[in-house]
């Protein structure tokens, strides 16, 4: 079970306004936040992290010394950092410009401004990522349960599968694209496939369709893990056979019900 509350958490702030600062800091005290580190830019923050590893990184988009996305990159290229929990807050909404976030693993994209329940419900992602809590299924053994994670993101599988290992998954295979993960179907056996959308060689709806024309394992249940938020994408994914759908960045408790409905039908 969770044994961390937001009053444990350790958290660095990189906003080069001094007033955004306050007023973040003062969202974050609402929600019970006390332990609040602070940087302009992203050469103090790297700074920051290097001196006292934070629990989370809250970060805006734009600083005078370069992107949010250059220190989340800065991040995962370090190999004691690359799962930093990582939360942008930012104004921009294209999709393009969000999309390198979603696809590296990170908690929560956080509009600007931010109402409350954003930012309680991205510290909650934060403490599900820190902590388990182990899902109890009547028709599976959790820790038996086979699992074929596909993304051609490392980083994206590397979250996907750390939230899945905090549910009690320990048994996980990875594959980083829709076409090598039809080749482990046919070496294997799985429970559950969790792919991503969109991918380079086969896609996730191309994957879930050869899954289902198959005779040796269309049964097999399929989350999709996606960015698409375009109906039309939704309705190709539901038409393949998609039995669940979480977006990036997801958080950990919805999987965490998805699972137990896909694997035991709970409502």
């Amino acid at each position: 079970m969770r044994n961390l509350s937001p009053s444990d958490l350790n958290i660095l702030l990189v906003e080069p306004s001094a007033m955004q600062r306050k007023i973040i800091i003062q969202q974050l005290q609402k929600e019970q936040v006390e332990a609040i580190d602070q940087a302009k830019n992203a050469q103090q923050a790297l700074e920051r992290i290097r001196a006292v590893r934070p629990d989370l990184v809250i970060s805006a988009l734009h600083f005078d010394d370069g992107t949010g996305l250059d220190l989340l990159q800065a991040i995962r290229h370090t190999p004691e950092l690359e799962d930093l929990p990582f939360m942008l807050i930012s104004s921009e909404t294209r999709r393009e410009q969000l999309e390198q976030f979603k696809q590296s693993g990170i908690v929560a994209i956080l509009p600007k401004p931010f109402n409350r329940k954003h930012l309680g419900n991205a510290i909650n992602s934060t403490l599900d990522m820190l902590t388990t809590d182990e899902l109890e299924l009547e028709l599976y053994d959790i820790n038996q349960l086979r699992v074929l994670v596909v993304d051609d993101s490392r980083m994206a599988r590397k979250v996907i599968s750390r939230v899945l290992t905090n549910l009690g998954v320990t048994n996980i295979t990875e594959a980083p694209d829709g076409s090598d993960a039809i080749v482990l179907l046919g070496q294997q056996s799985f429970d559950l496939v969790v792919t991503d959308y969109n991918m380079p060689e086969v896609t996730g709806v191309e994957l879930t369709e050869h899954i289902r024309r198959s005779d040796s394992y269309s049964h097999l249940p399929v989350m999709m893990v996606t960015s698409e938020a375009n109906d039309a994408h939704l309705s190709h994914v539901a038409q393949a056979g998609v039995n669940a759908i979480a977006d990036k960045p997801f958080e950990p408790e919805l999987v965490k019900r998805l699972l137990a409905r896909l694997l035991e039908g709970d409502d």
